[in-house]
């Protein structure tokens, strides 16, 4: 997405540290690329964690990509917000494409050299537009977002074990939506789908020691 920003800090950086000692073995042993997701609530630190993960993987000379869920959602970002106000129950995994980049995660993963057309958020405009990416040959493709677990193409599941309550000062340093009491039912519905998910990670990071 164009427009986010992000807050790295060494939790970000320990974590990714955390991922790749379990990662390596399944990359040397792996034929094809790795699909790798990062899941969690709103400001558990997705974005940093595998932002960090990547220049891990750079710093090891492993060709990796980012793909963030953000540029998956059906609607653009101040549309959908409008949506949800109309309707609540727009809120989950309805709002996002997941087929499509789990679509997009296998052509990553088979059709090397050739051109992808995956969709991109520009978040001040509040649209969404093609982007091509080349596909070269990744060892290791990163998905990242709240709903990425749920990747049928995903090979490795790391889970960061942080609430919203926990990551509000995190989610006010960036937020793009001024905190309000609609807001917060958004974020509860969301805790209750993704919660669940962190059954299904290989790695789970924990929260910081302030927050525990």
């Amino acid at each position: 997405m164009i427009g986010d920003k992000l807050v790295i800090t060494d939790y970000h950086k320990n974590a990714a540290k955390k991922v790749i000692a379990s990662l390596m073995k399944i990359i040397e042993q792996a034929k094809n690329p790795v699909c790798v997701t990062v899941s969690g609530e709103s400001g558990s630190g997705k974005s940093e964690v595998a932002f960090c993960l990547f220049e891990q993987l750079k710093a090891n000379s492993i060709p990796g990509i980012i793909l963030g869920q953000d540029d998956y959602f059906k609607l653009p970002p101040k549309t959908n917000h409008n949506k949800r106000l109309q309707d609540i129950n727009w809120v989950g995994t309805n709002e996002v494409k997941l087929d499509l980049l789990d679509e997009n995660i296998q052509q990553l993963k088979t059709n090397f050299n050739k051109q992808l057309v995956k969709p991109l958020v520009i978040f001040e405009e509040d649209k969404i537009q093609d982007e091509i990416l080349q596909a070269e040959k990744y060892n290791v493709i990163i998905a990242e977002g709240t709903y990425t677990s749920l990747l049928r193409n995903a090979d490795f599941r790391v889970f960061i074990n942080r609430n919203y309550k926990q990551t509000k000062k995190n989610r006010l340093k960036r937020s793009r939506d001024p905190a309000t009491e609609f807001l917060e039912r958004v974020l509860e519905i969301e805790h209750q789908i993704i919660s669940r998910h962190i059954e299904v990670a290989d790695v789970i990071i924990d929260p910081p020691e302030e927050e525990i």
